[in-house]
């Protein structure tokens, strides 16, 4: 197994929550900023392709293993959106806040809640790595209106979650780590990692 791989993301909470899941493993995660990679386009529909186009570009530009996720929320109601388009649901500039404001707009006078946190990672070994691995992970729930919680990012204040009794940004850290959609593929990845070493 390697050592060292680059995360196709600046996202400085994706880097703190894939940072703790693969430090077990003896696995740095240098987020692709620090090796003067660029964001790469992602105009794909789907979860999969995105990540997948992500992982071969950081990869293709440091010759070192990749590590992308394309996650994001989608909602019953809204037919799945905001869906791959999650980090930029309400425009460039990116802004958690803005998007979370238009998710809540849009929802006025639905009954419907339930929304769905969704995750897709793959992993190549390299750049033209012709068996990527991929793993997937979905964590239910609901939007409410108004947001609680410190932790956590994105749509984390206004996802609730019925079986704790609260929004996923007022989970202890480890909880979410274990329980979200990135934590539920990444325990696939890992076991698909551990089978191949």
């Amino acid at each position: 197994m390697f050592e060292k791989l680059v995360l196709a993301s600046n996202n400085a909470g994706k880097l703190r929550e894939f940072g703790a899941l693969l430090a077990p493993l003896g696995i740095t995660v240098v987020a692709q900023r620090e090796l003067d990679v660029p964001e790469c386009p992602e105009p794909y529909g789907t979860f999969l392709e995105n990540a997948l186009a992500k992982a071969r570009h950081a990869s293709r530009l440091t010759g070192l293993p990749a590590l992308a996720d394309d996650s994001g929320l989608c909602v019953t109601a809204l037919g799945g959106m905001p869906g791959v388009l999650s980090a930029r649901f309400a425009g460039e500039p990116k802004s958690d806040a803005r998007n979370n404001s238009l998710l809540v707009e849009r929802l006025q006078g639905q009954s419907d809640r339930s929304a769905w946190y969704v995750c897709v990672l793959v992993l190549v070994r390299h750049a033209d790595d012709p068996h990527p691995l991929v793993a997937d992970g979905v964590w239910h729930g609901e939007i409410q209106d108004q947001p609680a919680g410190e932790g956590g990012f994105g749509y984390d204040p206004y996802f609730r979650l019925p079986g704790h009794g609260c929004t996923v940004a007022e989970l202890p850290a480890v909880t979410k780590n274990h329980e979200s959609h990135r934590g539920q593929a990444m325990q696939r990845l890992l076991q698909m990692l551990r089978e191949r070493a």
